[in-house]
């Protein structure tokens, strides 16, 4: 069995298996540009983000009902159970829909559905997170934030993710205000493809609680010693950098330094039907190939819960779990 653990970084249309997509192509009609399941598969190779990101977008043309995200989401919770995730904090890009012509209060109704189900069947608590398309303007950013109105009992905080070159967390600054103002908690990518100052950025422009990724912070001493100061959490996303070349090989990750400078680290799976693994898949191979000892990984697993958006009773039952724990060798 497997550490307990939080999720914090997964986009849901990134958990989208082959398999899935060819059911939900037949079932609304689509012609997939591939002739099996095999030949996608074999598509999934990206010399970086935009590569990637060209062909996550193209394939959600396959989701369009309620059920669709119903399905997508359930489908990752069973996954996740069977990997020790106890919380997830799910990630949705109301955009990529609604600029197909599918309604907000699709998405957000079938993914809702999928996680009510899953807290009374797997017993994972969960929450959504909807993030903005950090390069499509900052005006429809804001048009989505309004959309979502009607449907925020549902929706936990706000993210911002896509393409980070060019797309600084300051041109969000409003949207962002206006999440604050609606009660939102507030977390954002920065610090993957861009520099160390778009995680300040995120930190001092945003209020960012957590920021997803977060790697290059590393390139600033000054903003590292504030990140541990503040106890900022990364969620840290091993088999994404290496699949976007972020880093070259697992070996050469810098967990270890993001761990030995004293910070609030945890260990995701972002898209894992397009990099290679679910988040316990990530675990065991930075433990494998960053030697991380057992005690690294429980306080890996801690930091998980210490990072969620949780309140202190249900925090507090998690990380004795990860305390219980006893790993295999022991």
């Amino acid at each position: 069995m497997a550490i307990p653990k939080a999720e914090l970084h997964l986009h849901i249309e990134g958990t989208l298996e082959p398999e899935l997509a060819f059911e939900l192509a037949e079932r609304n009609g689509i012609e997939l540009p591939f002739d099996s399941v095999e030949e996608l598969r074999r598509a999934y190779s990206f010399t970086d983000l935009q590569s990637f990101l060209d062909l996550y977008y193209a394939l959600m043309s396959v989701l369009r009902t309620e059920q669709d995200f119903a399905d997508l989401a359930a489908a990752y919770l069973e996954r996740a159970a069977a990997q020790g995730v106890r919380h997830a904090e799910i990630f949705f890009d109301p955009q990529a829909h609604t600029s197909r012509g599918v309604a907000i209060g699709t998405v957000v109704t079938g993914l809702a559905r999928a996680l009510e189900d899953a807290e009374r069947s797997l017993g994972i608590s969960s929450r959504l997170i909807l993030c903005f398309l950090r390069d499509r303007p900052a005006e429809e950013a804001m048009e989505t934030l309004e959309s979502a109105r009607p449907h925020l009992h549902a929706i936990t905080g706000v993210g911002l993710d896509s393409a980070e070159i060019g797309n600084p967390p300051e041109k969000f600054r409003e949207v962002f205000a206006a999440a604050r103002a609606a009660g939102l908690r507030r977390v954002a990518h920065a610090g993957e493809e861009g520099p160390a100052d778009y995680v300040r950025q995120a930190l001092d422009v945003l209020g960012a609680e957590r920021i997803d990724h977060g790697v290059r912070c590393l390139e600033d001493p000054e903003l590292v010693e504030r990140l541990r100061r503040e106890a900022v959490p990364l969620t840290v996303c091993p088999f994404s950098n290496v699949r976007l070349r972020v880093v070259e090989r697992l070996e050469e990750h810098p967990l270890p330094k993001l761990i030995g400078a004293g910070l609030v680290v945890t260990v995701n799976s972002d898209d894992p039907a397009y990099f290679g693994g679910y988040v316990e898949d990530n675990l065991d191979g930075v433990r494998r190939a960053l030697d991380l000892d057992p005690e690294t990984v429980r306080e890996l697993a801690r930091n998980s819960f210490r990072a969620a958006f949780l309140d202190e009773e249900r925090r507090a039952e998690l990380i004795a779990e990860v305390d219980a724990y006893r790993f295999p060798a022991e």
